[in-house]
Parts: C-alpha cells; sequence; structure tokens
C-alpha cells in the first residue's frame, strides 16, 4: 500500500509551512506517512519559534506517527521524533502533563528502533516534565542511560557525539535543579569538552549539530542559577553573544534565562531588557506562561518602567492594576 507524506505537496519557505487544504486521510492509497521533509519542517517551525503554525501542524503528525511506529526501525525512529517535538511544544505551551505523556511515547518508539540518538532526544525530552514533578533522580538515571548508549563506542559519529554532548548538558541543568553542583559542574565540562570535539569533526549530513561553544554557555547560565551562583551565571550571559546561538528559540531562551538571573540579582530594568530581547527573537516565547510570569513579577516590583505596560498587554501577562 503506497502511503503519502502528510505535507504532501505542501511548499516549505524557510519556516513556514503550507499544508495542503483536504485533509491527508481523503485519498484511498492508505494512511499518510511521516517523511524525513515533513519532520524537518516541523523542527523548523520550532526552532523558529512559531509555536502556533506548529500546532496547527502537529495534529496530523501526531496521527501519522501512531501507524508509522507499527512499520519498522526507520518508520519508529521518525515518530519518535514527532512525539519528542510534541513534548516540547507542550513543555513550551505550560503542559506539563501532555509533554511527559508525549515523551513516553517518544521513548518508546526510540527503543524499538534501536537508535541511540533518537533515544538521547527521547530522553531530553523526558526530563523536563520529569524535572517539573519533582522526579530529577528519574531524570538523570534516564540522561545517564541514554548518554551510556551514545559513548559505548570507541569512535563515535559526529551525530552521536553531538547528541552526547547535548543529553550531557540537560543532565547539568537536571543535576544543578537537584543541587548536585559536583555533578552538575562534572556534566558541563564534559559537554564543552565535546563541543570542542565535535567542532573538529562536523556533521556529514545537512542538519546542522545542536551543540555548540554557545550552547554551552546558555547552559551555564541556567546551570549556575539553580545552583545560586547569580554572579558566575550572569558572566555567562555577558559574554554570550546572540551569533552564537543559530535558532530564534534559542536566543529566546538565552535571553529568559538571564532575564530570570537578574531578577534573583534584583536587577528588574535589566531583567525587562532581556524580555524585550525574547519578544524581538521569538514573540511566541514572550507570551509562554512562564515568561509572563517573569513579566509579572518584575511589574510587582518596578510597574514605573517604561514600555512595561504595553509589553505586558501585549503579551497577555498579568500584572498589578490590570
Amino acid at each position: 500500500m503506497q502511503r503519502r507524506s502528510v505535507l504532501g505537496a505542501g511548499a516549505v519557505l524557510g519556516a513556514a509551512v503550507v499544508v495542503r487544504p483536504t485533509p491527508v486521510w481523503a485519498a484511498a492509497e492508505g494512511p499518510a506517512a511521516v517523511s524525513n521533509t515533513d519532520l524537518a519542517a516541523a523542527r523548523a517551525l520550532f526552532a523558529a519559534g512559531a509555536y502556533d503554525r506548529l500546532g496547527r501542524l502537529l495534529p496530523l503528525l501526531l496521527d501519522a506517527a501512531g501507524h508509522e511506529v507499527r512499520q519498522g526501525p526507520a518508520d519508529a525512529a521518525r515518530a519518535a521524533g514527532v512525539w519528542t517535538l510534541a513534548s516540547q511544544l507542550a513543555v513550551k505551551q505550560g503542559r506539563t502533563a501532555a509533554a511527559g505523556a508525549y515523551a513516553g511515547l517518544a521513548g518508546a518508539a526510540a527503543r524499538r528502533c534501536g537508535n541511540a540518538v533518537v533515544l538521547a532526544a527521547a530522553a531530553r525530552a523526558a526530563a523536563t516534565p520529569l524535572r517539573r514533578t519533582g522526579r530529577t533522580r528519574q531524570a538523570l538515571d534516564l540522561l545517564q542511560e541514554a548518554h551510556d548508549h551514545l559513548t559505548a563506542f570507541r569512535r563515535p559519529t559526529p551525530a552521536a557525539l553531538d547528541a552526547a554532548g547535548m543529553v550531557a548538558l540537560t543532565a547539568a541543568y537536571t543535576a544543578a535543579q537537584a543541587h548536585r553542583p559536583a555533578l552538575a559542574e562534572e556534566f558541563a565540562d564534559e559537554a564543552e569538552d565535546t563541543a570542542l570535539r565535535l567542532a573538529r569533526h562536523p556533521h556529514a549530513d545537512s542538519r546542522p549539530p545542536q551543540l555548540s561553544a554557545g550552547q554551552c554557555a546558555l547552559y551555564r547560565i541556567g546551570i549556575h542559577r539553580h545552583l545560586g551562583h547569580v554572579d558566575t551565571a550572569l558572566a555567562h550571559a555577558r559574554r554570550l553573544e546572540a551569533t552564537q546561538l543559530p535558532t530564534a528559540e534559542r536566543r529566546a531562551r538565552a535571553a529568559t534565562d538571564t532575564a530570570r538571573t537578574l531578577i534573583d540579582a534584583g536587577d528588574m530594568a535589566g531583567a525587562f531588557a532581556q524580555l524585550r530581547l525574547v519578544e524581538l527573537a521569538a514573540p511566541a516565547e514572550a507570551r509562554r506562561p512562564s515568561v509572563r510570569a517573569l513579566t509579572a513579577r518584575i511589574a510587582e516590583h518596578r510597574p514605573d518602567l517604561a514600555g512595561l505596560a504595553a509589553y505586558a498587554r501585549r503579551t497577555g501577562a498579568n500584572t498589578p492594576g490590570q
């Protein structure tokens, strides 16, 4: 039976995805399939911070993923990719339970396909809802397992190095939230070493690596903030150039983490300046529940800041006097 791509004749222009208006299940040639192009397009939307558009596309991909996972290893890998992305989007939307459910499906599909890189992505997705529900130990165990799979070979591929470094960063951030500074530093140092190693052995395929010196610096901001090292976190933030981060989502994340750290330091004006950068990088990021909460905290302390009231209205934040 011939299976069709979910996007079919849809065109991908940068981060914009156009889907055919006819339902993907309407044709008679069988269920649609998630293609590599489909998954790449969906990931591009996430990287661009186009969460509304991704949310409209995702139900089609999720429906197709349920068929894909039963086909074969390559299909299971794509299904895992869809569910991992769904988990990441749910985190952005503040839907922790849904994020955990999608991550569970991604993990099962990743184990079915047997690909350590796919398993690592699913483990990283699962770590966030686990942390948010107080299960940091379980998150660390899952990340350690994924890391062990990736580093089991003497000469890992660039893709495995990339995944191992990103798992190490997620583990470092998780350890910091669990107030385990030695473990957090160990994982963060390993990620930085892996980033240097990866720079000498770049990817052969067209997909750029996630791991880089900029990515490591970004994570260092959050790691040191959770450890209570505010000055160290801000030092990493000052050294990080936005141009080191290749996507709008990552640039917004860096500004958000810096804003959180500046709030901890009592610098509300500086924190608001960072929130402006969040909106500049990816407007949808500024409307996330957790970022709106930062806006509200700033407004509690400095309601007089120029432009804050208008910013709060644009992003839907609840502030004093509303």
